[in-house]
């Protein structure tokens, strides 16, 4: 059995056969699972195609081979309304055409890429949302699979769909400018998401732009409700040191909702004291007093769009490759510091 393979030559199914010392139809058969294979073989042919970051050739199938009809979607989580919307955007979509859906779920106890190679066999085309593999990987996959990327950077010749970040977050900054908030404060990490990323770089943007705003360092936090303690310590630390803020920018929702909650257990009102905005409107943020303003973005849309794309790629479209940017909007509740009439929040 062959341990070495020559970078130049490209990695075809022949080169995984080599590497685990079995023949192509053993290879073919473990990577589409059409017939059973020993565990002791399995686990060869799939060590051989993750050491060798083999992605299978959809167009070396066989031409009486039928379609999956099955699309794969790569997610980094379940939880929270921003992947639950996503996923059932594009669930209801996918079956209309008739596919069925294999979820991956890439959290940090999972070989991410690892866990897509193993699906690639399986589907007639795929969906990666936000930074779950790398952009190496997807460059592999485009070659040979027909892919979608969603909230992440886009590469040339994959299609993407996108919501847009920029200038929603930068209004929604100026907004609480306008009320008068200069010592503003962005909760959530720019560097592990590109749409908060983006969300930052909007933050930034209205803040240079006027005179005696100011901002620290974010808070590098993770988007989950759970991460609000942490928001909490940070704020403190800040204050502690000299600097009282005035305002919070949250990265999303959940974020903000949850920190909201933990600033009135500890005697600040929101938004007297610290006015707080976020992004998602999710269905709580409605619900709290103050409703919290936010930026509303289709996350749901965002799913079906990403499903339309797929079907349209795996159908042979190669034209108008590039992001597709759906629009947000802002939403004007009473954490800002605008008046707010709770009474009508079920018509907002």
């Amino acid at each position: 059995m062959s341990t070495e393979h020559d970078d130049a030559r490209p990695v075809t199914i022949y080169t995984v056969a080599e590497r685990a010392g079995v023949s192509i139809a053993t290879v073919s058969r473990v990577l589409s699972g059409s017939t059973p294979a020993s565990a002791m073989t399995r686990q060869r042919v799939l060590r051989a195609v993750e050491d060798l970051e083999y992605v299978p050739l959809r167009a070396g199938r066989p031409v009486d081979v039928p379609s999956h009809e099955t699309h794969g979607l790569v997610l980094p989580g379940l939880r929270g309304p921003y992947y639950s919307e996503l996923l059932s955007g594009f669930e209801s979509t996918a079956a209309r055409e008739g596919q069925s859906v294999v979820v991956v779920v890439c959290d940090a106890s999972k070989d991410a890429e690892a866990s897509v190679r193993k699906i690639l066999g399986r589907v007639d085309g795929i969906v990666i949302a936000n930074d779950t593999i790398s952009d190496a990987m997807v460059r592999q996959i485009v070659r040979t699979t027909p892919a979608v990327l969603v909230a992440r950077d886009a590469i040339e010749g994959c299609d993407a769909v996108q919501v847009e970040n920029f200038i929603s977050s930068a209004e929604l900054t100026r907004h609480l400018l306008e009320h008068g908030r200069t010592r503003l404060l962005f909760v959530g990490d720019p560097d592990t998401s590109h749409d908060v990323s983006e969300r930052y770089r909007g933050f930034q943007h209205a803040l240079t732009r006027t005179r005696g705003a100011e901002a620290a360092p974010p808070i590098r936090v993770q988007y989950e409700e759970t991460s609000g303690r942490r928001v909490m310590e940070a704020l403190r630390e800040i204050e502690a040191a000299g600097t009282e803020i005035d305002g919070l920018v949250c990265a999303n929702d959940e974020l903000a909702v949850a920190t909201m909650v933990l600033l009135g257990r500890d005697g600040r009102r929101v938004p007297d004291d610290v006015a707080v905005v976020g992004f998602d409107d999710i269905m709580t943020s409605r619900y709290l007093a103050p409703g919290l303003t936010t930026v509303q973005q289709p996350m749901r849309e965002l799913g079906r769009w990403a499903a339309i794309r797929l079907h349209e790629r795996i159908s042979g479209r190669k034209f108008d490759v590039h992001p597709q940017v759906l629009p947000t909007r802002m939403v004007v509740r009473g954490s800002c510091g605008c008046d707010w009439d709770q009474t009508a929040v079920v018509s907002d």
